[in-house]
């Protein structure tokens, strides 16, 4: 069996970066009782991305494969939300959010493709 190495730490820093990101954007309005029910639970599962990014930190080699569903979720995003933007239409502060979505988003196809071409880096 090959030996495995450990992930470089800038790539752990990023998985948790995406994981406070979530949370931070999230936790407000789930905290809030006056946050509309459909609101409060995109932010819940906002929140359940930033704890798969955090698990991916934690072990990269075991749980990378997981990213894929926050890739599909961001990409989702930008999708959805992007015309609004381009479009003047937008709610305050959508811009930085896409935006960091779009920048983590290409960190985990980066890590994913590096992850892929040698497990042992």
């Amino acid at each position: 069996m090959a030996e495995v190495k450990p992930i470089a730490p800038a790539w752990v820093w990023m998985l948790r970066a995406a994981a406070a990101y979530n949370l931070l954007v999230a936790l407000p309005q789930l905290l809030a009782s006056a946050t509309p029910s459909s609101d409060r639970i995109v932010s819940l599962l906002v929140s359940c991305f930033g704890l798969i990014y955090a698990l991916v930190s934690w072990q990269p080699h075991r749980f990378a494969p997981m990213l894929w569903a926050g890739i599909i979720g961001k990409l989702g995003i930008l999708v959805i939300l992007g015309p609004d933007v381009l479009q003047g239409q937008a709610a305050p502060g959508a811009v930085p959010v896409l935006a960091g979505d779009l920048l983590f988003t290409l960190g985990f196809l980066a890590f994913l493709w590096r992850h892929h071409q040698s497990p042992t880096s």
